[in-house]
């Protein structure tokens, strides 16, 4: 899988265990949890024992989230795609019936900024610490038949054959957009006002170009995992795997209404609450697409 991201790009894709550097767990009112010992990705899971199984955890910033402290913008990769020491990639394979194994590929961000409705900053709803997104490239006996991009409220899937590929090669190219981190197949405007769809321009859009390239196989972990027992084993034997049952949420509480900052426009507001892990991203999918609804596995590429 190869990532080009957004040339004006501010946050950049960020190490998962730097994460816990700057955060301390809160259950879900703001009060701290006591650790016997530092969080790291081979313990976080530790914290399911607190605040409903884990469910309401929050790893929370340390500075909070309105100061954007800079270790929010992540680690620009460089001329290689590479983003050095900082993982900040996950490889997740799942084998199922029919000879099928599904490719995850997951990507992680310190900070998610949301977009401007109708261009207006006064409008932008969406942000949150913590941003995982996800592609996944299913293969049928061993061929690549079709490939699933993370977005708003739903996604978007398309034949192998369809998606462009890096160099004229065999490795799909994901667009990234513009601060939601949102994957898509193709550059440009995307409209995603309507959940499921995506249009060339409207009040709400995500913004995709051939900017920075990234290429999250270099430095990734690497894991399989299977849906019948939930286990995630590492494929090297080496790569931590705790952090992947952590059931709590990878950044701070959503604001309450009543904070400075916040808005709360027919109950979209400006800071959500960080998302949850890989765990939770639906892996034992039945269908290339996540979620129960009808499927359409697109043979073209178009908006």
């Amino acid at each position: 899988m190869s990532q080009t991201m957004y040339a004006n790009m501010a946050f950049f894709p960020s190490s998962i265990a730097d994460q816990l550097v700057h955060t301390h767990p809160e259950d879900n009112n703001g009060t701290s949890i006591a650790l016997f010992a530092p969080l790291t990705l081979d313990n976080l899971n530790t914290l399911n024992s607190f605040a409903d199984g884990g469910t309401n955890v929050y790893l929370t910033s340390n500075e909070g989230i309105q100061a954007l402290p800079a270790w929010f913008e992540g680690q620009r990769p460089d001329s290689t795609g590479s983003t050095g020491a900082a993982i900040a990639s996950l490889i997740i394979t799942v084998s199922k019936p029919g000879n099928i194994l599904d490719a995850f590929y997951f990507y992680f961000y310190a900070y998610n900024q949301g977009n401007w409705v109708l261009d207006s900053p006064a409008l932008e709803f969406g942000d949150h610490v913590g941003d995982w997104e996800h592609t996944m490239l299913r293969f049928v006996n061993g061929v690549p038949q079709g490939m699933w991009f993370s977005q708003h409220a739903s996604g978007e899937a398309f034949s192998y054959s369809a998606v462009e590929k890096y160099n004229g090669g065999v490795r799909p190219v994901v667009y990234v957009a513009k601060g939601t981190h949102a994957n898509y197949a193709i550059q440009g405007d995307h409209d995603h006002t309507i959940p499921g769809l995506n249009l060339p321009g409207g009040p709400l859009e995500d913004h995709t170009d051939a900017g920075v390239f990234w290429d999250p196989a270099i430095n990734a972990y690497t894991y399989s995992y299977d849906a019948s027992t939930g286990v995630f084993t590492s494929s090297t034997g080496e790569d931590p795997t705790g952090y992947l049952d952590f059931t709590g949420r990878w950044g701070d509480n959503q604001l309450p209404d009543s904070a400075k900052g916040q808005v709360n426009v027919f109950g979209e507001r400006k800071y959500e609450a960080g998302p949850t892990g890989p765990r939770d991203k639906d892996l034992g999918r039945a269908n290339v697409c996540s979620g129960d609804g009808t499927c359409i596995v697109k043979p073209i590429l178009t908006v």
